[in-house]
């Protein structure tokens, strides 16, 4: 019953069209899926700010027990192209016809969270509080998350269920992300007439680049130029251009000198030549780094030893909504879900890594239960 009813979830909600900014139908589904199930829905106002197509949706159950609470959470929006989307199922995974993403990144981690729910429900396991977070603009830049209201959250710890891989693995780190544009301007001129009368964009950029550091620096340090546009013609002397780039590391003082060196390169190149630069630079994510010793990993690995899950600790140089609730002062960490080759028309999620995942989060639940709130303890 539970395989099935997982995998018809699965693939009723991934017939929901919920491509970013257009999540708006996906959340009203899960409105009336955890109210059908008895838990208490909230909605924030981020949608004022984000623009995205929804809030963000926190759903809550009550529990029985006098214990800490825990959140689950994962994202409602998919990548492109992510209309249509029809699944079949071959040698135990499940996939799009081929036109299409899945979207199991990262509805299979809802799934996954509704399953845990309903079996909760069904075998009378006794609990804590559970709160279960759905986010909008995931695929954005972490955007819905970002703009959680944290004031409906009671728990101070909790697991995002959505990476790639075998059930067991944890990212207990991700990074900093910041990106950049850098706007150059020169002086135009005829190109065959008068070029040394102009200024021009490509020799400023040429003489930063070599300054610049780009590709995997060290083992959580990368950056990346990844865009340059600028002009239209061949017979004028380029006389304004903007690059595009990203940096990006677990270590927070790594991203600020590589962003230094980068505004000192253009900077003198463009004062050098006679030309101006205007720089711009944004933060999209902040890292985290979670060691063994903190609680949320230490549930993880308890409930890991109670199914034989061996737990594989990585370190992403990816961001996801668990950069968020860290940034905002919780516990968090990323749990694989079993799904693969995410933001593609081949992506593929494994059924038997899902009833796993199922498997994980009742058992962190069912861990936490059995430890009382500290307040709650006595002599």
């Amino acid at each position: 019953m539970g395989k099935t009813r997982m995998l018809n979830t699965f693939i009723e909600m991934v017939k929901i069209d919920s491509e970013t900014w257009h999540e708006q139908e996906m959340h009203r589904y899960l409105l009336d899926k955890f109210q059908s199930l008895g838990l208490t829905t909230f909605e924030d106002n981020s949608m004022a700010t984000t623009k995205l197509g929804s809030n963000n949706l926190v759903a809550k159950l009550a529990g029985t027990l006098d214990a800490e609470p825990i959140f689950f959470s994962s994202h409602t929006d998919t990548v492109v192209p992510g209309k249509g989307i029809e699944v079949e199922e071959r040698d135990g995974m499940l996939y799009s016809k081929g036109e299409t993403i899945l979207g199991a990144d990262d509805k299979a981690g809802i799934a996954i969270m509704l399953e845990a729910i309903q079996r909760i429900q069904e075998e009378g396991i006794e609990t804590g509080p559970l709160e279960f977070v759905l986010s909008p603009g995931e695929e954005l830049g972490l955007v819905g998350a970002s703009a959680l209201d944290f004031s409906l959250l009671e728990a101070k710890r909790g697991y995002v269920l959505d990476s790639a891989g075998e059930v067991g693995r944890v990212t207990i780190a991700s990074p900093y992300l910041f990106k950049y544009n850098v706007t150059i301007t020169g002086k135009s001129a005829h190109a065959g007439l008068a070029p040394e009368t102009g200024i021009s964009c490509v020799d400023i950029l040429t003489q930063a680049l070599p300054k610049i550091k780009t590709g995997r620096l060290d083992a959580e340090t990368t950056a990346n130029i990844g865009s340059i546009h600028g002009g239209e013609v061949t017979n004028i002397v380029l006389d304004k251009l903007t690059v595009y780039g990203e940096v990006r590391s677990i270590d927070l003082s790594k991203v600020e000198t590589l962003l230094d060196e980068m505004k000192e390169a253009f900077e003198t190149a463009a004062v050098e030549m006679g030309g101006s630069v205007e720089i711009e630079i944004n933060q999209y994510a902040t890292g985290f780094r979670i060691n063994k010793e903190q609680k949320v990993m230490q549930t993880l690995q308890t409930a890991c030893d109670q199914l034989g899950l061996t737990v594989q600790e990585e370190v992403s140089g990816g961001g996801s909504d668990a950069n968020a609730f860290n940034a905002n002062g919780l516990e968090a960490v990323n749990l694989s879900i079993g799904y693969e080759e995410i933001h593609t028309v081949k992506e593929y999620v494994s059924i038997a890594e899902m009833e796993k995942a199922v498997d994980l989060v009742v058992e962190l639940i069912k861990t936490v239960a059995t430890v009382k709130t500290p307040e709650l303890v006595t002599n």
